[in-house]
């Protein structure tokens, strides 16, 4: 059992919902993403999802879009950052899913990377732009090398392709709940809960919700519905507006820790 799974596996026991939080390598520069991120996993923080920046990310918006610019700018490189993950896992046990495009994958050299990748210590890796018909490339590498391979299914995914999809799917399904990009629209509870109970029926992996949710009351508003609530742009705006000022990680861990409680809230009553 990898510690993705465990993961969900403990917080189900306790009633909890994961909260997985997406951030940008490298913005505002590598070093403080290596002190973000056992920041916000001190605040609640059970998955984190580590952006690699690239210079075309179609399925994200402006926000992180302007992350990957600034990460790219400041020297970030796919083997810069799984050199700060295993420096991580020297104290830290938090599950790690690298979330990112094919191309930097391919160039780095898919093979190398499922070897490099295990050796750093990430757990799982969500490569939005690799269908399932193209994924082979890179799972006959990252499946022996332990690597979850996370997919997405969207609003718009039909059944059939839905099942297609949910049948090579391991870690968790990250389920988007808005059409569009990153961080532009505002999920609908009703849709969000038929679609996940939809997904419920098959597959047994958890369902995480993300794309959309930026505030504690949405946080609070999708939790209940789903295995966990995923928190991207909001943050990532965040660390944009706050660059490398001193109050970062205060900053960062206060808005993660208000996540965290209104999930709880919202789930098991406690404040």
């Amino acid at each position: 059992m990898g510690r993705i799974e465990e993961r969900f596996t403990a917080l189900n026991k306790e009633g909890r919902k994961a909260f997985v939080a997406y951030l940008t390598a490298g913005d505002p520069n590598l070093k403080t993403t290596a002190e973000l991120i056992p920041a916000l996993e001190a605040a609640g923080v059970n998955i984190i999802e580590v952006g690699v920046p690239f210079s075309d990310p179609t399925a994200d918006g402006p926000v992180i879009q302007a992350a990957s610019q600034r990460a790219l700018k400041k020297g970030a490189t796919l083997e810069k950052i799984l050199a700060m993950i295993a420096g991580l896992r020297r104290f830290s046990g938090i599950p790690i899913v690298l979330f990112g495009y094919y191309n930097p994958i391919l160039s780095y050299g898919p093979e190398r990377f499922a070897g490099d990748a295990a050796a750093a210590g990430v757990d799982g890796i969500l490569v939005v732009d690799l269908p399932p018909e193209e994924a082979d490339e890179l799972r006959r590498y990252s499946d022996p090398a332990g690597l979850a391979f996370i997919t997405l299914i969207a609003p718009t995914t039909d059944p059939k392709r839905a099942r297609k999809i949910l049948q090579g799917a391991t870690g968790f399904v990250y389920y988007i709940s808005v059409t569009g990009v990153t961080g532009t629209a505002v999920p609908r509870p009703d849709d969000v809960r038929q679609d996940v109970e939809r997904l419920k029926k098959m597959t047994v992996l958890p369902v995480a919700v993300g794309f959309g949710i930026s505030t504690p009351a949405q946080a609070a508003t999708i939790a209940p519905l789903a295995d966990g609530v995923v928190v991207g742009s909001a943050l990532v705006r965040l660390i944009g507006e706050k660059g490398e000022s001193i109050g970062l990680i205060e900053n960062a861990f206060s808005f993660a820790e208000e996540i965290r409680r209104a999930i709880d809230a919202a789930t098991t009553g406690t404040p």
